[in-house]
């Protein structure tokens, strides 16, 4: 990567960072386009290099903060190929929420977006790398483990967006019930809906 690529992507990142700080700390609809490049430290202008508008940069924050956590999610998951492809599901679901539990702000900023986040493009060019790897290895796991279903991506959708409205609820909230009450719950949930995805291809 040369100079002025790694340049411009650091700019882009630091509106980004600096977008995040902003929207969780004094709310999306309080924070001008003014206030976050003065505390990037960049000029107005930069900021139109990259976004049309604040809500496109919303709409790609939402995007890039999606991909980071899959990144992270992607390297747990690695580390645990003993497990069948049921526990390894569940053993997504647990990261995901155990990071939400520590990092209640992004779990606030993403509103249940999890999986629009990740969906939204389609995985079009633009989308994170982060996010196309943890797709790839997720189609991996399931060849690897002899896991049979004709809509992977239906199914993956499915259970981000379950996991995710219910750490929504049950980790901001404690409504209807606190995550540590609802966990046996969610897991049976998930066992279910990966035998609706995973039956339908007998």
């Amino acid at each position: 990567m040369g100079k002025i690529t790694t340049n411009k992507l650091q700019k882009k990142n630091a509106l980004l960072q600096t977008a995040f700080e902003l929207f969780t700390d004094k709310g999306f609809a309080k924070t001008t386009i003014s206030d976050i490049v003065n505390q990037a430290g960049l000029a107005k202008g930069t900021f139109y290099l990259y976004f049309k508008d604040k809500y496109d940069l919303k709409d790609k924050l939402i995007i890039h903060q999606a991909g980071q956590l899959l990144g992270k999610a992607h390297r747990a998951l690695e580390k645990k190929s003993s497990l069948s492809f049921e526990d390894t599901i569940l053993y997504f679901a647990d990261y995901i929420i155990c990071y939400f539990e520590q990092n209640p702000g992004l779990l606030q900023f993403l509103s249940k977006n999890l999986s629009w986040g990740i969906f939204k493009t389609a995985f079009e060019q633009n989308v994170p790398e982060e996010s196309r790897q943890f797709y790839d290895y997720y189609l991996h796991l399931m060849e690897e483990k002899n896991i049979l279903c004709p809509e992977p991506e239906l199914m993956l959708f499915t259970l981000i967006e379950f996991v995710g409205s219910t750490c929504h609820s049950c980790l901001l909230y404690r409504q209807p019930v606190s995550m540590e009450e609802y966990l046996p719950y969610l897991h049976e949930m998930i066992r279910h809906i990966l035998m609706i995805y995973i039956s339908h291809s007998a």
